[in-house]
């Protein structure tokens, strides 16, 4: 008896000083920080990996200490949608969490979602800094359900074989009929001079490879929605497709084209063209111009020399491809479960506002001033330790950031290539703000659509037959649900009057 008052005597002694060092173990809430303030405990998920341990997260480190919080970011690099799913259907919400629109939809038919629409006022910060574009994309049936996190630039544009075009006598392509005469000749021609046959014009990955050619005719690439002449228009659809298609397959029939082209994954069409056998090839910056990848062609040959070309001009214009205005680098939403616990709440407002504005939006982009950076004449510019510790801040940027000049930032000595990319003209689709319909199945639509169109430009369904195509696509697949869908919520939103 005397044992179990002396084990019960030390258990009260153990409890009272783990108090009084302010480390309950019954109340993490609880802790203070130096100024006093209650820290709030914060939990975010998202897509991602390779996220530091706490202790060495400088951008955790700091959000805590400005914020009064303490953030556990939890990312998940596989299965985060189904594991997301299975804390949602359990009712354990984080506080923040990464979804794409599909769950955004899910979530807020459900009603699991904070309707952000009346708490506006507390979200100013985020909403000048992203814009009301993108709000519009984070709206359903005229609530805001979540932020909708900007997309980037464009990066891909045409890029040729300078050196080829030399030992040619050749110019830069500028007009299709050239396009058509360089890739001619650089199959035809041995522009590389070792006596054998084995060059080509174009490759690419898919029919994504000739999307500046679909802009020539002013059309979108194929399933893309985009106003033309101030109407909706959707590219099979539109009128002049069929040029496009005729025009790619008068590329494909003369044999300059990627045998494998629409089988190519992934950066297949990369690795093609740096070992030498293909010319003209579109491709995003950042896989032709970094310092490894130009190691990697220059290795193969040394006399190798890739340049950034415009697009060609045809006779509708002169468009780089499709960019999707629409899009976004996906959402992030709050349970409305936090409603009932209004501190946390507003702690969560704090962060996104904070990594809007000036001073949270440099931490997230760049970390620490004086570490990772350090302003010289009004810019930002990098240190070594950038490079190093650099590769997860990203993860932190939840209302995302200034792309431009971020890339010119980050890339100084690619700025040119950024540039021209980014500003290069553009057909802007609206398939972002989309949503597929109920009863619709995209995915065999789609699928549908694909193999037909591939089955135009390789000359093995003629393009008479075109009307027939768009026939069946409507009757068997319902494609009308589609048109229909996308008309009425583009009005919705005021983008088509």
């Amino acid at each position: 008896m005397k044992g179990k008052k002396i084990r019960f005597l030390l258990s009260l002694l153990l409890i009272s000083s783990i108090y009084l060092s302010g480390c309950s173990p019954f109340n993490e809430s609880s802790k203070v920080n130096n100024n006093n303030e209650e820290i709030v405990n914060l939990e975010i998920t998202r897509s991602g990996n390779n996220l530091p341990a706490p202790e060495k997260d400088i951008v955790k480190q700091k959000l805590d200490e400005v914020l009064g919080t303490n953030i556990t970011l939890s990312v998940t690099a596989n299965e985060y949608k189904n594991q997301l799913n299975v804390r949602m259907a359990a009712g354990d919400y984080p506080d923040l969490f990464e979804v794409d629109r599909e769950s955004l939809i899910q979530f807020a038919q459900k009603d699991l979602l904070l309707d952000l629409t009346k708490y506006s006022d507390e979200l100013k910060g985020v909403s000048d800094f992203i814009g009301d574009e993108n709000i519009k994309k984070a709206t359903i049936d005229g609530k805001m359900y979540g932020v909708a996190v900007p997309a980037g630039v464009p990066y891909e544009t045409y890029w040729i074989r300078k050196d080829w075009l030399e030992a040619l006598g050749m110019d830069i392509p500028e007009t299709l009929e050239e396009l058509y005469e360089v890739s001619k000749a650089f199959t035809e021609q041995d522009p590389d001079g070792n006596g054998k046959k084995d060059t080509y014009g174009i490759t690419g990955s898919g029919l994504n490879a000739f999307q500046p050619v679909f802009g020539a005719f002013e059309v979108g690439i194929p399933g893309s929605f985009y106003l033309k002449d101030g109407d909706l228009v959707n590219s099979y659809k539109d009128p002049d497709m069929k040029d496009a298609l005729e025009y790619i397959q008068k590329l494909i029939d003369a044999g300059v084209v990627d045998p494998e082209l629409v089988t190519n994954t992934g950066l297949q069409h990369q690795e093609k063209a740096f070992q030498g056998h293909y010319g003209i090839i579109f491709l995003d910056w950042p896989n032709i111009v970094k310092d490894v990848v130009v190691e990697q062609y220059k290795t193969v040959n040394p006399s190798a020399e890739w340049i950034q070309i415009a697009g060609p001009q045809g006779p509708r214009g002169q468009f780089d491809g499709t960019w999707d205005i629409g899009q976004t680098r996906g959402y992030f939403a709050i349970p409305k479960a936090l409603e009932k616990e209004p501190e946390k709440l507003q702690k969560i407002f704090d962060l996104l506002n904070y990594v809007s504005d000036k001073d949270g939006s440099m931490l997230v982009q760049y970390g620490l001033e004086g570490k990772h950076y350090n302003i010289e004449e009004g810019e930002v510019v990098p240190t070594e330790l950038l490079a190093k510790d650099g590769h997860y801040f990203w993860m932190y940027q939840f209302t995302g950031r200034p792309e431009m000049d971020y890339l010119m930032t980050k890339f100084k000595t690619l700025t040119e290539h950024i540039k021209f990319s980014a500003e290069r003209p553009r057909i802007e689709a609206l398939n972002g703000f989309i949503d597929t319909p109920k009863g619709y199945n995209s995915a065999d639509a789609n699928r549908f659509a694909e193999e037909e169109m591939i089955k135009f430009v390789y000359g093995k369904r003629p393009l008479s037959e075109y009307g027939d195509f768009l026939q069946i696509l409507e009757s068997n697949f319902n494609y009308q649900m589609m048109l229909d869908k996308a008309q009425e919520q583009l009005e919705e939103l005021g983008i088509v009057k």
